[in-house]
């Protein structure tokens, strides 16, 4: 399977729709443990995104990836907008003039994962949305093709994980061992954005 432009609209039209019906969600779990704005933020940020993309027609996967990237850098305020921003702008920049087959595609989020880490200064095992990219990234090099039920399953399953962690970066780790016990807001979203990818792999098969 390829992944098409027109893929990648219905991906962020997907992941708008979660992060929409789960705004007040996502910021009740980032007022326990952080700045409080992660929903609103999101919102506004995934909302714009699809805006961009229905005003635009893409020859290419790297294109749509690209205004995604741009969009988020300039509506999302706090710590997510420059994280997946870069995330999706490294995935934009690997794909430039290739197919997005599941190779590319996978080496593409490989740079994601790099770019967070370095955009963030964190690595796994901080209670971040770095503890959803990188296992789901490890799991799909077990497969030759993308695999909605092992994406969805190993996203939500990393996620719920988080739960476990000490905070050591960002807001949260003010909290200290206060941050055990409560999900990572960033790590809940990086869930939607897996599952509608899930979603949109089921689709377009």
């Amino acid at each position: 399977m390829e992944l098409t432009a027109h893929d990648i609209i219905t991906w962020m039209k997907k992941t708008n729709d979660k992060i929409q019906s789960k705004k007040e969600y996502l910021t009740s779990l980032d007022q326990a443990i952080g700045d409080g704005d992660h929903g609103i933020n999101m919102a506004r940020g995934f909302n714009e995104v699809v805006v961009k993309l229905d005003d635009s027609s893409y020859e290419s996967v790297s294109d749509a990836l690209k205004d995604t990237a741009m969009t988020l850098m300039s509506k999302v305020g706090g710590a997510a907008g420059p994280l997946y921003g870069t995330a999706f702008l490294k995935l934009s920049t690997s794909l430039k003039g290739k197919s997005a087959d599941y190779t590319h595609f996978l080496n593409g989020l490989e740079e994601s994962l790099a770019g967070l880490k370095q955009r963030g200064k964190s690595q796994e095992g901080e209670k971040t949305l770095i503890d959803v990219w990188a296992p789901v990234i490890e799991k799909m090099k077990e497969s030759d093709d993308f695999d909605a039920s092992l994406l969805k399953h190993t996203a939500e399953d990393s996620m719920e994980k988080t739960k476990d962690i000490k905070a050591t970066k960002g807001r949260a780790s003010y909290l200290g061992d206060r941050s055990i016990g409560h999900l990572d807001p960033g790590s809940v979203s990086s869930f939607y954005v897996f599952e509608a990818l899930a979603e949109t792999i089921e689709g377009g098969r």
